[in-house]
């Protein structure tokens, strides 16, 4: 980098923009960065782009601080001979011996056992090349950072309506009257969500927020509706109920486009209890993923019939018996039984929020949804062959996440949420929640895990996808014995729908040989030994810990990752990525795409600036990884190289051959003259460069509603391979795929049985239908002794732990602290600003109170992953990020002893395996006179790493303009 000194900035003459996708956040908005002389000066939000119009927010701007960080990774590394895991000592070594340790290591590991590669990945933007590797390398041992983020939202929202809140589905607030927020933070779908917001409150939409802090959207709130943590499900099955007692209920909507009023099988002494009653009769079809065989009590003829057979209509309540004596009820009258006690006074005391409150809001719902209806004027075909001359819409929309998620009663939280909004009439319609492509997908979609050891072979891929989507038992990943298949369990009987895997269970199980022990632990954009794990002073003691022969219990543990991250020390090879400046990226329709309600959209990142030193973007160390290990999908049947590097493989890859699918769906064809489906086409990153880096396609208006059902838009979707089958995709009110699991629990199913001491616990969580349940921690921990829930959020101006090192956010955060509603300090005798103690049943933390009135009084909170080890990050030793800051995951155990059977299992959903960071109690004193003013736990100052950046005072008085005129 030249002196700013001796050359100033208006004596250069080259300057140029260029265009690519942030990644400052997950939102990936389109940006213009403004360059001068090849360095990187200022960073804009592109007006040309459909995600944000040109809005930029703090975290993009300041990815200038992000490129030149002090903490970049610029060579690969290798652990000292005679260093500790830990101690951050690295000779820096050179490409060509990193492949070979690495192709020497994983080669030996697919040809004996693939399970021994565990390779997991933290927020990347990946996920459909990372989990293709591990597809072809054979392992099952493979999972995304979803378990621990919020996997209860898409498992949840998928297995009930097809489609999801954040990239794939989102609430139509140009249409909506009312919009409920519950449970999101301020960092997620940031900048259009601020854009949309701010649009609908000037329109005249009344916006409540439900959550237990007012911070962030919450701050601009009509109403703000204080909630205990982890009591979501009260409050939702509590409106559910008074929606369904005072007939505010849209009952053609339930009637025609969910499976309220099919018959649900009474008899308890019949293998099919719990089922759906089928017509025998029908023949099970092999175009379809739901044969249309059920049935309904029809109120015209008194009698049972075919559900949705012409000139019949369905009953929602009342119980019935079939013409064998079978006792059957509709399925919303089940729903109606499980709400009925679920009144707002019981709610009340769950939740905090009066009784009277949430009789005025559902009411406030229901009378929106059902008096200030929309009507376009657009023509469309239901999948039925009837045809509409306009699309209505109920104007209530909703938007959750992570509150909602991250507890163990998340899946049936959101489960209730989905019903809700189902029971007001808004799925994919007008001023509602409406779907994002390639969503709505079949419920569940189609892809599955490995389903038995014969799906695991040396030297072969893997049979079935790492990660699934579970409809019956016998798709679990368990050998005959109903033992798992997977390190972080997922997929077997204890966590059976975890289609995100477990993440955050895959170091304690790795270290304690449960349920095999691996060799290679490869972590990617995951940092697993701070911020991305539970209970992370123990971790970082298994990363460290050795056997009886005086090994690593965890051989051979290999991160990539562009910045010094405290997980770095504990690597025996490092692997320095690039930033997102330096390299190409997809957003695909394969993976996460950034679609518009009106149709896919697809975007790239291509490299703004030369890889830094000697970094390699991941996504090309994987395609070296697959040609040199001779992968079928990176080699062709002669064994040679099939890609050149990762943009080649982008441009060239298909599905399947001839399929005409690759990862991106714009400008394909030869000449690049097709969309979605056709051949490859050599220049398609550059038209994706003349385009702002996106490709969108926009539906025929008649299209973009009311997709499950809609003929037009699932036969466009098949054409273009979104959907396998034309059938409507009709909401699950009452979950037959989890009844299925609870036959099995009850020795019903002919298939896969659970192990007897999980059999209780399958029972009991794979409901059909919603309930609320306590956390399971709460039933572990001493609520008297640890009275308050502690929660964290990330802030508006920083994204996980990356940003910390930024010079220009540390200047609004540089610490954080634990913020308690002011009666917490005057019960525990301390004031605002005083050092305190913060204690769990699993650990404590020593740092600083700050009081607010915008917490629930029962709730305590904090910033997430502000707080750093010392030395990390590039960061001096001293630095606030270690000396105040700190980190809530001490307080939180990944597991919880003596839960089934005696046996300890994951602190986690039953049902999805979402880890419940949000359940945790603590409790809060005064720090003793005389004590330490600083956080604690400490750890020793990691040095710096051989080839590690800094951030020396030339650079700082660069971006501070010194010099300049």
């Amino acid at each position: 980098m030249r002196d700013p000194e001796a050359i100033h900035d208006a004596d250069l003459g080259q300057s140029e923009v260029k265009t690519t996708t942030c990644y400052m956040c997950a939102c990936r908005c389109g940006i213009r960065v403004h360059l001068r002389d090849g360095e990187v000066r200022y960073i804009e939000g592109n007006p040309d782009h459909p995600l944000n119009h040109g809005v930029m927010c703090a975290k993009g701007a300041s990815g200038i601080m992000k490129q030149y960080s002090p903490a970049r990774l610029t060579k690969p590394l290798k652990r000292m001979a005679g260093a500790e895991r830990g101690e951050n000592r690295f000779e820096a070594i050179s490409w060509d011996e990193a492949f070979d340790i690495l192709s020497t290591r994983l080669g030996n590991i697919r040809k004996t056992d693939p399970r021994k590669l565990a390779l997991f990945t933290g927020r990347d933007q990946m996920q459909a090349l990372t989990g293709m590797f591990a597809k072809q390398f054979g392992t099952p041992n493979y999972a995304a950072h979803g378990g621990f983020c919020s996997v209860n939202m898409a498992a949840g929202m998928i297995y009930t309506i097809g489609g999801s809140f954040w990239e794939f589905g989102g609430p139509d607030l140009d249409r909506a009257k009312l919009f409920v927020m519950i449970g999101t933070a301020e960092d997620h779908h940031s900048n259009p969500m601020k854009v949309e917001l701010s649009k609908f409150k000037r329109g005249g939409g009344r916006f409540i927020a439900v959550n237990p802090v007012r911070t962030g959207y919450a701050a601009i709130a009509d109403e703000w509706v204080p909630i205990r943590p982890g009591t979501d499900g009260a409050l939702l099955l509590a409106l559910i109920h008074e929606i369904i007692d005072k007939g505010l209920f849209d009952r053609e909507f339930l009637i025609q486009y969910t499976n309220s009023a099919e018959l649900v099988n009474l008899n308890e002494e019949a293998d099919e209890f719990g089922l759906f009653v089928r017509d025998a009769n029908v023949p099970v079809r092999p175009d379809t993923f739901d044969t249309p065989d059920r049935m309904w009590w029809d109120r015209y003829s008194d009698q049972p019939t075919i559900s949705r057979t012409a000139g019949t209509d369905g009953r929602l309540m009342g119980e019935y018996k079939m013409p064998d004596g079978t006792p059957v009820k509709p399925a919303f009258q089940l729903l109606k039984d499980r709400v009925k006690d679920y009144t707002p006074e019981w709610a009340e005391g769950i939740t905090g929020i009066p009784a009277a409150t949430i009789r005025r809001l559902a009411h406030e719902m229901g009378v929106t949804a059902r008096d200030q209806k929309i009507e376009l004027p657009i023509s469309w075909t239901d999948a039925w062959g009837k045809e509409h001359d306009s699309v209505t819409g109920n104007p209530v929309a909703f938007h959750a996440m992570r509150g909602l998620a991250a507890h163990s009663n998340g899946f049936h939280t959101i489960r209730a949420l989905s019903i809700l909004m189902t029971v007001l009439g808004t799925i994919d319609r007008p001023g509602g929640f409406r779907h994002r492509a390639p969503f709505p997908r079949p419920i569940p979609p189609c892809p599955k895990p490995p389903k038995g050891p014969h799906a695991i072979r040396a030297g072969h891929p893997l049979e079935g996808t790492p990660l699934g989507w579970p409809a019956e038992p016998d798709d679990l990943s368990v050998d005959a014995d109903g033992n798992p298949l997977r390190l972080d369990k997922g997929f077997s009987w204890e966590y059976p729908l975890s289609v995100h895997g477990l993440m955050h269970n895959a170091i304690t199980n790795a270290w304690r040989g449960d349920p095999y022990p691996i060799d290679t632990l490869f972590l990617f954009m995951a940092n697993m030994a701070w911020n991305s794990t539970m209970n992370t002073v123990e971790v970082r003691k298994m990363l460290t810990d050795k056997g009886e022969d005086g090994e690593y219990k965890i051989p051979f543990i290999v991160v990539a990752d562009a910045f010094q991250s405290e997980t770095v020390a504990f690597a025996d090879l490092v692997l320095p990525d690039t930033t997102y400046l330096e390299r190409h990226d997809v957003m695909s329709i394969l993976d996460r795409p950034i679609s518009e309600f009106d149709g896919p959209v697809d975007s790239v990142r291509v490299p703004i600036l030369p890889p830094t030193g000697e970094c390699k973007p991941f996504q090309d160390v994987l395609i070296e990884l697959g040609t040199r290990l001779g992968l079928p999908a990176f080699v062709t049947k002669a064994g040679e190289r099939k890609y050149r590097d990762y943009p080649d493989f982008i441009i060239n890859f298909e599905t399947e051959p001839g399929s005409g699918i690759g990862f991106l769906s714009g400008w394909r064809g030869k000449s690049g003259e097709k969309f979605l489906v056709g051949e490859p086409n050599p220049a398609q990153w550059e038209m994706y460069a003349r385009n702002n880096n996106h490709f969108h396609y926009e539906l025929p208006r008649s299209y973009q509603y009311m997709r499950n059902w809609n003929k037009g838009y699932l036969t466009w979707a098949q054409r273009h391979r979104l959907v396998r089958y034309l059938d409507p995709i009709n909401i699950h009110i009452y979950s037959e795929v989890l009844q299925k699991f609870r036959l099995a629990a009850l020795g019903k199913w002919k298939g896969k049985q659970p192990p007897d001491h999980l059999r209780e616990r399958v029972r009991q969580f794979f409901d059909p239908l919603p309930f609320y349940y306590v956390p399971l921690e709460w039933q572990k921990t001493d609520t008297s002794k640890y009275p308050l829930s502690a929660v964290t959020q990330r802030p508006m101006a920083m994204y996980h732990s990356w940003d910390s090192q930024n010079a220009w956010l540390r200047q609004i955060h540089t610490h954080n602290y634990i913020f308690v509603h002011p009666q917490v300090g005057v019960a525990g005798g301390f004031g605002d600003g005083d050092w305190v103690w913060v204690e769990s049943p699993w650990g404590k933390v020593r740092c600083m109170a700050r009081f607010s009135e915008a917490t629930e009084p029962g709730t305590v909170w904090t910033w997430n992953a502000i707080g750093k080890a010392s030395g990390a990050w590039g960061l001096s030793a001293d630095a606030n990020e270690s000396k105040k800051g700190f980190l809530l995951n001490h307080l939180i155990s990944e597991e919880l002893p003596n839960m089934v059977g005696g046996r300890h299992v994951s602190n986690s959903d039953p049902v999805t395996g979402q880890a419940a960071w949000y359940d945790v109690r603590v409790r809060i004193t005064k720090a003793a006179d005389g004590e330490a003013q600083e956080s604690w736990p400490q750890f020793a100052p990691l040095p710096q790493v051989p080839g590690q950046t800094g951030f020396t005072a030339k650079v700082r008085a660069f971006f501070a303009g010194k010099g300049g005129r």
